[in-house]
């Protein structure tokens, strides 16, 4: 019992320095965020062999006819963006709404959603994990009634503080099962926007094997559920971070295979335009994500071969 209170109250602890140093940095300009990044990337490079090691493979895995010169330099960089994006939550979450909507220098496709709720239909936003996504969740919930799919984080008393950022807009939240989907179909039918990952590995038996960047990834199967029992547009979402400057919401068609009622087919469309999205700027995507996981540990047991892994 004593164990599990100073547990918790460790947790509290960090939760409580998270929570403030998100506060103090969301009173910096986004130009003094980007400088601090800048200034923190090559460290986490260097320093966290972790996210440097994953960084390293897939790129090299998406990237083979990159020299190892080109490599290092767009690892560099794309760790150089994800410290901005974890300076930026402070940003999304607490500034004041006025002070996020003036980063959003521009909205590109905009006419995509607006027209598909003219013709009643729902939105269904695919937002891969590019850029900074929370300026994403900011600009749509400000702008259409928006449901997003949310699990709680691992350090659960940041719950609150997360949940308040995501929802301040609007959005509307709901867990990652069977009621969830069913709150999605519900905002659907009534021609609402949704925002799912489409780049997060799902739980065995939810997904299929898919290419992304020519390798097989497993892929969440969601979509093509959601799409066929409510004739929903799909586009793909991101917020293209303009360094020191602001951001741009990118609205993009989806590949056209992401409608297909055959689930690989469907999965093949969503990692092409996520593909697609990604061709914006490679340096945004989060490539320290282990995108390729399953199919390494899916190999392993065809193989029986225990010493075989990708990462």
């Amino acid at each position: 019992m004593a164990q599990q209170t100073l547990e918790t109250r460790g947790r509290f602890s960090k939760a409580s320095a998270i929570s403030w140093l998100w506060r103090r940095l969301s009173h910096w300009p986004l130009a003094r965020l980007w400088r601090f990044a800048s200034a923190l990337g090559p460290l986490v490079y260097r320093f966290n062999q972790r996210e440097r090691h994953i960084t390293d493979i897939n790129i090299g895995v998406v990237y083979p006819r990159l020299s190892p010169r080109e490599r290092k330099a767009l690892a560099q960089d794309s760790l150089r963006h994800s410290t901005a994006t974890m300076l930026e939550l402070g940003h999304a979450w607490m500034a004041a709404p006025e002070t996020v909507d003036a980063g959003i220098l521009a909205v590109h496709g905009r006419d995509k959603l607006d027209s598909a709720r003219a013709e009643g239909r729902g939105v269904i936003v695919l937002a891969p994990h590019f850029g900074n996504w929370e300026v994403l969740n900011f600009w749509l919930s400000s702008h259409f009634p928006f449901t997003a799919m949310y699990e709680p984080p691992k350090i659960t008393a940041l719950d609150p503080v997360i949940r308040h950022g995501r929802e301040r807009m609007g959005a509307s939240l709901v867990p990652t099962n069977p009621r969830g989907v069913a709150a999605l179909l519900k905002a659907l039918k009534r021609s609402e926007a949704i925002g799912i990952l489409p780049d997060q590995e799902p739980s065995w038996g939810s997904g299929v094997f898919a290419p992304f960047f020519g390798r097989d990834a497993y892929t969440a199967t969601l979509l093509p559920k959601l799409v066929a029992r409510t004739q929903a547009r799909v586009v793909t979402g991101v917020a293209l971070r303009i360094p020191g400057k602001g951001f741009e919401i990118h609205l993009l068609d989806a590949d056209e295979r992401v409608y297909s009622s055959d689930d690989v087919l469907s999965a093949t469309g969503v990692n092409a335009s996520v593909e697609t999205a990604i061709g914006l700027a490679p340096a945004q995507y989060q490539w320290e994500y282990k995108r390729y996981r399953k199919v390494v540990q899916a190999q392993q047991k065809l193989a029986n071969h225990r010493d075989y892994r990708l990462y």
